[in-house]
């Protein structure tokens, strides 16, 4: 068949597609799942490695406690039922970078089942749509090493530094129905693993991928079409992109009459197309059998419980909480929960200030502006505590700053020295508004003595003259003039 896909819309109406994924999240433990090499990221090639690592006779694994908690810790914030007895398995297969020649990884006991994720998205038609995708399973396994071509052709080297890398795969079922559902629930997975600390969720680096299973069928028919697994897979966008053509392809397939085969594809992400790999192997072509040299896993009740009582807040609950008790609208609440640095960040500046609309209005402001600004910080690095942000925040309240002059001249240098006086640096730099109102009368009375001609164009319906007599006084003030009281002398003797 011809590569490029001319398929029509009207054709297209007919099918639907479905779509389950497999996403493997890099856990960030300081060594490996079952060896004590360092799980390090970006290490000068076959360093991070040893002879367990490499698999010699006579070496036997170890498992690391670390992973199997950060596991159970994903399955609990994904609801999921968390096994407390299970096993590990050998999966066999020979490819070059796997150098026991198989994986140890979970088959007949996964250590999370069930669960889902909560996500929002638009459909092409625009409309907001919310679901909870349902998950499967989680397993537990080691990573494989990395092929490098470095260009060539026929030349392949090897990096075991990520062998024996924890990771844990998350299955869903076959419940996906679009591109744009697909890239919301990687979207929550990689916010959650980076909420709850397991995983820093980088896909450019290969610690968060996606496999993508896609199969075609009519709408309204009850069958599951062929599955074709895609891989090579290293953002969000591309899984949608991928999804989006894998269905073109294979709706040309099937209205053509060919048959679409189970095979592992890869995608180009230049071209925006896959390409076939291999056939898809079966579960019984890897030879599953329990591993003989590590015991059975046992997660007792005392230990479950410290998981459980260590976990942080999920987003989903910050969510709940922003919206309902403090009565963020949901649009400042999804950017505040973007991140569990921001979100902590604005609670505590809430509850500092006990303004939570206004810690709310400095988060998204002046503090996302100085992230985006200097994008290797993350809010808990932002120069100023929100107990040092509060008390600007409180002048601000007070009405003894202005908020312009707060966060356009107090503000910045503040963050250039963190530790000064918020209250003193407006004292010395004659900052402070002016709220005297006798003081402030004798001056709205020279602006309005001195405009005399705009006082009668005001008295005879020019209301929009108000916001030139305000700028005035505030400037004849030197800008110490606070706007409140210079309105509400002014609206006393305009009558």
């Amino acid at each position: 068949m011809t590569e490029t896909l001319t398929i029509s819309p009207e054709v297209l109406a007919k099918y639907e597609i479905v779509i389950g994924l497999e996403v493997h999240c890099q856990l960030q433990t300081q060594t490996k799942i079952f060896a004590a090499d360092a799980n390090q990221f970006g290490s000068k090639p076959n360093t991070n490695i040893s002879v367990i690592t490499l698999a010699h006779p006579g070496t036997l694994p170890k498992l690391n406690k670390k992973a199997v908690e950060y596991a159970v810790r994903m399955g609990i914030a994904c609801g999921c039922e968390i096994t407390r007895h299970t096993i590990f398995d050998r999966k066999n297969y020979f490819y070059p970078d796997l150098p026991k020649g198989y994986q140890l990884s979970q088959d007949k006991k996964p250590i999370c089942v069930g669960g889902g994720i909560p996500v929002m998205f638009k459909d092409k038609s625009g409309k907001s749509v919310e679901k909870t995708v349902l998950i499967h399973h989680i397993h537990l396994e080691e990573d494989a090493g990395k092929s490098v071509h470095d260009g060539a052709l026929t030349d392949t080297l090897l990096d075991y530094n990520r062998a024996g890398t924890p990771l844990i795969e998350m299955v869903t079922d076959p419940c996906i129905g679009s591109a744009e559902e697909a890239g919301a629930f990687l979207t929550a997975v990689r916010q959650l693993v980076r909420f709850i600390d397991i995983c820093d969720g980088n896909m450019e680096e290969g610690s968060l991928r996606c496999d993508l299973n896609v199969s075609v069928r009519l709408k309204g028919a009850s069958d599951l079409g062929t599955k074709v697994e895609v891989k090579n897979m290293n953002s969000i966008r591309n899984v949608m992109k991928a999804v989006e053509t894998e269905f073109r392809r294979q709706v040309e397939m099937v209205e053509n009459g060919e048959v679409i085969l189970q095979e592992t594809r890869m995608f180009d992400p230049e071209t925006g197309e896959t390409s076939g790999m291999r056939m898809k192997e079966t579960m019984n072509d890897y030879r599953y059998f329990p591993e003989p040299d590590l015991t059975p896993v046992f997660i007792s009740d005392e230990w479950m419980a410290k998981i459980q009582d260590e976990m942080p807040p999920l987003p989903r609950h910050l969510f709940e909480r922003f919206t309902t008790k403090y009565g963020l609208s949901a649009g400042h609440t999804t950017t505040l929960t973007d991140t569990k640095e921001i979100a902590l960040y604005f609670e505590t500046l809430g509850k500092q200030t006990g303004n939570y609309q206004a810690a709310a209005n400095w988060v998204l402001g002046p503090v996302k502006t100085y992230l985006n600004e200097n994008s290797d910080k993350t809010a808990d690095q932002f120069p100023l505590s929100p107990a040092q942000l509060a008390e600007v925040i409180k002048l601000v309240e007070s009405n003894q700053v202005s908020h312009s002059t707060a966060s356009q001249k107090l503000l910045p240098i503040l963050l250039e020295n963190p530790t000064q006086n918020p209250l003193e640096v407006a004292q010395q730099n004659n900052w402070l508004q002016n709220s005297d109102a006798s003081a402030l009368e004798e001056i709205v009375d020279e602006v309005l003595t001195a405009m005399a001609d705009k006082v009668k164009e005001f008295k005879k319906g020019k209301k929009g003259l108000m916001g030139l007599f305000v700028g005035e006084v505030i400037k004849k003030s030197k800008g110490s003039a606070d706007p409140k009281v210079v309105n509400q002398l002014l609206a006393k003797k305009l009558g």
